[in-house]
C-alpha cells in the first residue's frame, strides 16, 4: 500500500510486572486520503510447548497451548462494520491505547526451542476490500513477584561417611553446610559457608554446582507427554583438603549467580522451571563423595539490607547462553544478511528476546590461591585481583528492524532497554511457535592442577588451625 508511509507500535516500556499498566501509541502516517473501517489493537500473552514423538514407528508433532492475556480494543472506527466508513486524511496519525495486565502471577517472558512464553501487541489496519497490515511488538513480562526478604530463613546440612583401613581403624568424611538464604536475584552472589572435617586416607575436594531443571508438558488426554533438561549453570571445585586435617570455606562474594530466568513453579502449566545447588565432597582416590542438594529460588525482587539507604541497582539483561531460557533465539526473530562480498560471516540481526533482572557485582571478594574455580561456559571470567566472579556478561547491542508491507522502518535500541522487535506483515501473521526437539547444552568442564606453591600455602593454613 503506497499510500502508508509507516506504520509502527511503540510502547512506553518494554518490561512490565503483573498488574501494571501496559500504554502505547499505533503510529500511521499516510500520503493520501483513505477509507477506514477500523484500528484494532490486541494484547496477548501465551505459552506454547512442541516438539516430536515416536507413534507406531512414525515422526508425529505434540503440541499444546496455554493462554494468560486475551484482550482488545478498538482505538479508531466501530466495532461493527455497519453504515459508512470514515475516511482518514492524510499525515501522521498517534493513536494512544491502554491495557492493565492481570493481577495475578503471570509467568516471564521465555524462550526455548522445547517451548516459549511470549507476550505481544497486534495492531490490525482494516481497509475495505484490502488485505488489512498487522503489526506485532512483543515485550518483556519480568515474572511473578518473587521477594527475596520472603527466603531468609537459612538452610543447614551435615554429612557424615565412615570408612575403614586395612587395618580396620574407623575413619570418616564430614562436611558441614550453611547457606545463609535460599534465594536469590542474578547478579548476587550466593552466600555459604562449610566446614570438611577429612579423617579418610585419601584427599578430599569441595564442589558447589548450579543446575537448572526445566520441565515441558503437553497435555493428550489422559497420559500426556513430559520433557525434561538439565543444565549446569556454575561450578566450583576447591583445594584439596589433606587426610587428617579441617578446613572452613566461605564463598565470600566469588561465586556470582548469572543471568537467567527466574524460578516458575505453579504458574503455567506447560512449563516448570526451578533450581538446584548440588554441595558434595569428592574423595580423590574412590571416587565416593558425599552429596547435599539444596533448592534454590531465583527471585525477581533482590535482596535489601534493613534500615538502610542504599538500594541495589537493578538492570535488565538476557540470559546466558548456557542457560535454558538464554541458548535459543526462534528463527521468527532473526532477520537474515544478503551477502554483498564484504563480510564473509555476517551476524544475523536479533529483533527481540526477553530480559530477566538483574543486580550489579556487590563487589569482589578475594580468594585463596589454593582454590581452584570452575565457570562452565565460555564467559566466566576472573577479576585481576585474584577475585573469582563468575559472571555470565550478556549486554549485547541488538538491532530492531521493523518489516512491513505497508512500509518499512528500522531502529536500533540496546537489549538492556529490551527493545522488542515489530514485525509488520501485510496481510499475514508472525507464527508464535518454533518447533522441534531442544539441543543439547556442551557442558565444559575444566581441571586445575594443584602447584607446590598452593600445596605449602594449604599446610600452613591446617597448622594456624
Amino acid at each position: 500500500m503506497d499510500y502508508i508511509r509507516e506504520f509502527d507500535i511503540r510502547l512506553e516500556k518494554e518490561m512490565y510486572y503483573a498488574g501494571e499498566t501496559l500504554s502505547g501509541v499505533v503510529i500511521l502516517d499516510t500520503v493520501e486520503n483513505f477509507k477506514l473501517r477500523r484500528i484494532q489493537v490486541v494484547v496477548r500473552g501465551k505459552a506454547h510447548t512442541e516438539w516430536k514423538v515416536m507413534v507406531s514407528g512414525e515422526r508425529r508433532t505434540v503440541k499444546d497451548d496455554q493462554y494468560f492475556i486475551d484482550d482488545r480494543s478498538t482505538i479508531w472506527g466501530k466495532d461493527k462494520t455497519e453504515g459508512n466508513v470514515q475516511i482518514l486524511p492524510r499525515g501522521l496519525h498517534k493513536f494512544p491505547f491502554r491495557f492493565q495486565l492481570p493481577e495475578s502471577s503471570l509467568p516471564c517472558s521465555f524462550e526455548s526451542k522445547a517451548g516459549q512464553i511470549r507476550y505481544y501487541v497486534k495492531a490490525t489496519v482494516d481497509i475495505p476490500y484490502a488485505s488489512p497490515p498487522q503489526g506485532m511488538k512483543y515485550f518483556t513480562i519480568i515474572g511473578p513477584w518473587i521477594d527475596c526478604m520472603d527466603y531468609l530463613k537459612p538452610m543447614v546440612g551435615d554429612r557424615k561417611r565412615p570408612r575403614f583401613s586395612l587395618c580396620w581403624d574407623r575413619r570418616w568424611v564430614n562436611i558441614r553446610t550453611h547457606l545463609e538464604r535460599s534465594a536469590y536475584v542474578c547478579g548476587e552472589s550466593l552466600r555459604l559457608k562449610a566446614e570438611i572435617d577429612n579423617q579418610s586416607g585419601e584427599d578430599a575436594r569441595l564442589k558447589l554446582r548450579l543446575v537448572q531443571y526445566v520441565e515441558y508438558y503437553i497435555d493428550r488426554g489422559v497420559l500426556g507427554v513430559s520433557k525434561e533438561l538439565s543444565n549446569t549453570i556454575l561450578e566450583y571445585r576447591g583445594a584439596p583438603v589433606v587426610p587428617r586435617s579441617r578446613i572452613k570455606w566461605d564463598s565470600h562474594q566469588n561465586i556470582v549467580v548469572p543471568v537467567m530466568p527466574p524460578t516458575l513453579l505453579g504458574v503455567c502449566r506447560l512449563i516448570q522451571i526451578y533450581y538446584v545447588l548440588k554441595v558434595s565432597v569428592e574423595l580423590e582416590k574412590s571416587g565416593e563423595d558425599l552429596q547435599m542438594h539444596f533448592p534454590i529460588t531465583i527471585a525477581t525482587v533482590p535482596f535489601r539490607i534493613p534500615n538502610s539507604t542504599q538500594q541495589p541497582a537493578i538492570q535488565y539483561d538476557v540470559a546466558s547462553e548456557i542457560a535454558e531460557g538464554g541458548m535459543y533465539i526462534g528463527p521468527e526473530f532473526q532477520l537474515g544478511q544478503v551477502y554483498d562480498g564484504s563480510v564473509e560471516n555476517g551476524d544475523s540481526v536479533v529483533l527481540y528476546r526477553p530480559v530477566y533482572v538483574s543486580v550489579t557485582s556487590q563487589g569482589n571478594g578475594t580468594r585463596s590461591r589454593s582454590e581452584t574455580p570452575t565457570g562452565v561456559g565460555r564467559n566466566a571470567i576472573e577479576k585481576d585481583g585474584g577475585a573469582s566472579n563468575m559472571i555470565i556478561n550478556n549486554k549485547n547491542n541488538t538491532n530492531t528492524t521493523i518489516v512491513g508491507g505497508a512500509g518499512s522502518a528500522a531502529t536500533n535500541s540496546k537489549t538492556n532497554a529490551s527493545s522488542a522487535a515489530t514485525n509488520l506483515i501485510k496481510g499475514s501473521k508472525v507464527s508464535d511457535t518454533g518447533g522441534g526437539a531442544p539441543r543439547t547444552q556442551r557442558k565444559l568442564e575444566s581441571s586445575n592442577s594443584v602447584t607446590s606453591e598452593k600445596d605449602t600455602l594449604l599446610k600452613e593454613t591446617i597448622k594456624g588451625i
